[in-house]
């Protein structure tokens, strides 16, 4: 798998024209630069190069290493700016989300960029596989053509999580949903879908993907997409279309896993370094917790999803955080829980003010890039990790037309005594297990980027439907410090590109939130 991204450099210049941001719509191909048919991916080699390239494409600061997953939580209550910070995504913090935002365009069209090279793969593999003589290569692109299933339908199900509104399994035929692109090279009309056929086709991707790839080369930390992988996005992507069965269903397929591939990190035991499992898995990125992970390298990586909570760079001898934990997350890590010094450490920041705060060091950065390159906040993202389909299972548990909250309990309990050093029993109640499952989704997957699609998810089972409101705390800057969103607030979906719905021949209609900007 090492060899694989080492070819990263090699394919770059030839997909070069690919990963350009288009200049008017981010759904058409640039003129003059498309691939005509002609020149389409004809022999194995060519196959693996692409995939090659689809993979770097998921690198993007604009996807998991960078704004895909900080700007959810960040436009939450999860996070403080503090006076004196660069302004950096302050607008989303803010709550000052425009059409015409920079990070929202970049995510739509980075996600949109990754599905016109799946596309491209899909639309060519079958000529390649027809010529093609070598059993083993046949067969290893029919174990390519799932992986790409899967991620053409990751880029489609974090469209719909950023830019629709939570799935009601009745009226969700009467939704908006996303520009649903099925082929490279064939022209269809640029229109949303429905939020139910959005789904679906969905859920048809991950068919195919779940008929190709095989439970055998399921493997921890893996670089490439896994069985594993496609089964952790079913669960996830069942959880918000509120199935509760199939969420069930998937998440056991990996807790219950037949060749027993994948547990818990412990934050018991220590290692000869002083570290226990879990935080390895954030200070070195590995893990036998990890269903996926990014595979960066020192030479070839994405963003640095810890700039903002450190700023160790500015002059490597002080802390300038952005952003600084809520006091109210730190209060909900007891002192038994082992997560809180593997999230956070005290410093004393380099601002005037001279700001004293638990810092966020989740995403210190990699110790083999800090220590063999100094690349500092650098780290692998971890797009499904074990953790989480715990936190599925317990929820679809609670949420079932028959509630199993025995159950639910014992999935928290199970993933609890794994990050507490003694205890971590849990009780969940018909009348607590939105609070309990909030509670402990926040001091798991804290700075995941879930915060915005879970509180749409739960919409008026969270807080009454009073949504959140920031009181502010040391150092925090007054604007934005005092904000309260209630649970209907449009702009938990965020805009359509401004430009997209401008662009020529577009159709796409948009979002509340376009409207009330």
């Amino acid at each position: 798998m090492r060899s694989f991204f080492n070819n990263i450099k090699i394919f770059a210049a030839a997909i070069a024209v690919m990963t350009a941001l288009c200049a008017t719509s981010c759904l058409d191909k640039i003129p003059g630069s498309a691939i005509g048919e002609k020149e389409a991916i004809k022999s194995f080699d060519d196959v693996k190069q692409l995939r090659v390239g689809i993979y770097a494409m998921l690198k993007s600061s604009a996807l998991y290493s960078g704004y895909l997953t900080l700007l959810p939580d960040l436009q939450c209550d999860l996070v403080y700016a503090v006076e004196g910070f660069s302004n950096n995504h302050g607008n989303i913090w803010q709550w000052d989300i425009r059409p015409t935002n920079s990070e929202i365009e970049s995510v739509y069209a980075a996600l949109y960029n990754v599905i016109s090279n799946c596309n491209y793969y899909l639309d060519s593999i079958g000529a390649v596989v027809e010529n093609e003589t070598n059993d083993d290569n046949i067969d290893a692109m029919e174990r390519y053509t799932g992986e790409i299933y899967t991620i053409r339908a990751l880029a489609y199900s974090e469209l719909a999580k950023c830019f629709c509104k939570a799935y009601d399994p009745t009226t969700a035929a009467n939704e908006k949903g996303v520009v649903l692109r099925t082929s490279y090279f064939k022209k269809e009309p640029i229109v949303r879908a429905s939020l139910e056929r959005s789904y679906e086709f969905i859920l048809a991707d991950l068919a195919e993907a779940e008929s190709r790839l095989d439970i055998e080369n399921d493997a921890y930390s893996s670089v490439g997409i896994t069985l594993a992988a496609a089964y952790a996005l079913h669960a996830r992507v069942a959880l918000n279309m509120q199935d509760w069965d199939t969420a069930i269903d998937y998440s056991s397929r990996l807790i219950d896993h037949p060749n027993k591939v994948f547990e818990l990190a412990n934050a018991k035991i220590r290692n000869s370094n002083g570290q226990t499992d879990f935080d390895y898995m954030w200070s070195n990125d590995a893990s036998f917790e990890i269903i996926w992970r990014i595979g960066f390298t020192e030479t070839s990586y994405g963003g640095a999803l810890g700039s903002i909570f450190l700023n160790f760079t500015t002059d490597y001898y002080n802390y300038y955080p952005d952003y600084v934990p809520a006091k109210w997350v730190l209060d909900l890590y007891d002192s038994n829980d082992a997560r809180y010094n593997s999230y956070f450490y005290p410093f004393t920041t380099g601002y005037n003010h001279g700001l004293q705060w638990p810092l966020l060091v989740k995403y210190y950065g990699n110790e083999s890039f800090i220590n063999n390159s100094l690349i500092y906040h650098v780290n692998m993202p971890k797009p499904f990790r074990l953790a989480e389909q715990y936190l599925i299972r317990a929820e679809a548990y609670c949420r079932a037309e028959s509630p199993n909250y025995a159950k639910a309990a014992n999935d928290l309990t199970t993933l609890r005594q794994m990050r507490y050093t003694s205890g971590g029993n849990i009780n969940i109640t018909k009348d607590n297990f939105i609070e309990q499952i909030s509670n402990e989704r926040v001091r798991e997957l804290y700075m995941e980027g879930f915060r915005l699609n879970d509180l749409k998810r739960w919409g008026n089972l969270y807080n009454e439907g009073k949504g959140f409101k920031r009181t502010p705390q040391t150092s925090s800057l007054d604007e934005g410090s005092s904000l309260e969103i209630k649970a209907d607030n449009p702009l938990f979906v965020w805009p359509i590109p401004q430009h997209e719905i401008e662009a020529p021949g577009s159709q796409i209609e948009p979002n509340d939130s376009n409207l009330n900007n």
